[in-house]
């Protein structure tokens, strides 16, 4: 299994994981074989990676959490957030009905049942790591960026050695990271160009937008509601909404900064295509100390692996190789098999570059 950019899936090769549609409902199934047609159907759609088997990887990875509970958790985030304008008026107008309040509070208690799920199916594994990228549709993309950012948290969460009570929090606060953006023009969310100052600072608002609807809500704890306020802000002060430095900004609020950043430039949207996983990395440690927390990029670093099982990759050998292993200890050096080489006596030969320490990997490769 290995993700390609929509235009470097060849017909022939398998669909490796399952599409869903806006409504969760199945698109297309895993393992359905692939022609122009369908490719094209899913592009049409708004996906523009997907996961492939084909003769070169046939490597089966698991998603962290279960499918079912994924597409359950979207549905109850799409929910809830549609519903937000609704409460945001009467909010400011009049006081809510007995059976707005209770309405208001279901779908909150829906999020963190979810919340509680998602936690619980994470701490049953053992050494967890961050081995695939979240494919996301563009009408979903806020529900299905807001789920994988409460994974990727709790992932980072438990390496950092967080109680229990805390990894609760953090798995509400991440799932409602985004929810002030419902109160953003579409049309400025989803704008294809660079954003104008104006457009800018109408973004920045979502932290707090979304934080003033959550305030005095018993049903979402207060570090979770935190966390919709801060995410945003950056350890040298240079963040949004009030340019928190250090300390100042809560640890959890510090952990979703880390796991927001690399699901975003991770997934394809309507203005720039995904970074690979290892250009997303690469892009959150040289950002340590100044956007993200030291100790945090630290626990992502041992947590994350920059080129999954399945993947190609290029080597400073101008070799073609497949990731067949991963050491946990050592992300960057896995083990290979050569697959496509200038020497045809290499081809097909294992590669431990935990042992040849002269070979690097350059880039992924999507094509061979």
């Amino acid at each position: 299994m290995r993700i390609v950019p929509i235009e470097c899936a060849k017909e022939g090769c398998f669909l490796a994981k399952t599409i869903f549609d806006s409504d969760g409902r199945i698109l297309l199934r895993e393992g359905v074989q692939l022609n122009k047609t369908i490719l094209n159907r899913i592009k049409s759609i708004g996906i523009f990676s997907i996961y492939i088997h084909d003769e070169y990887s046939t490597i089966e990875l698991e998603d962290i959490i279960k499918p079912e509970i994924r597409q359950k958790s979207i549905k109850v985030l799409k929910e809830s957030f549609s519903n937000t304008d609704k409460y945001m008026f009467n909010l400011n107008t009049t006081s809510y009905s007995n059976k707005m309040l209770k309405e208001r509070q279901d779908y909150f208690n829906s999020i963190n049942k979810i919340a509680e799920e998602i936690l619980e199916q994470i701490l049953f594994q053992e050494n967890i790591m961050i081995n695939l990228v979240d494919i996301k549709s563009m009408d979903n993309y806020t529900y299905q960026h807001c789920v994988n950012v409460a994974v990727l948290s709790l992932i980072l969460g438990i390496q950092l050695q967080l109680k229990k009570s805390e990894l609760l929090n953090l798995s509400i606060g991440a799932l409602l990271h985004d929810i002030g953006k419902v109160m953003v023009p579409k049309e400025i969310l989803n704008k294809e160009g660079p954003l104008n100052s104006e457009e800018f600072e109408l973004i920045k608002q979502h932290t707090s937008k979304g934080y003033k609807y959550l305030t005095g809500n018993i049903n979402i704890p207060a570090p979770a509601r935190v966390i919709v306020l801060q995410h945003h802000e950056k350890v040298d002060g240079s963040g949004y909404p009030e340019g928190r430095k250090g300390n100042r900004i809560s640890k959890l609020s510090k952990v979703v900064a880390v796991a927001d950043v690399y699901d975003a430039l991770t997934s394809d949207r309507c203005y720039r295509r995904a970074l690979s996983p290892n250009e997303a990395v690469e892009y959150i440690l040289g950002s340590a100390q100044t956007q993200f927390d030291y100790e945090i990029v630290k626990a992502f670093a041992s947590a994350v692996i920059p080129y999954p099982k399945g993947s190609l990759v290029e080597l400073s050998t101008g070799d073609i190789a497949l990731v067949e292993d991963i050491y946990p200890n050592f992300p960057l050096r896995p083990k290979l098999k050569i697959i496509k080489s200038t020497d045809k006596n290499k081809i097909n030969t294992i590669l431990e570059l935990t042992e040849e320490l002269d070979v690097v990997i350059k880039d992924i490769a999507y094509e061979v």
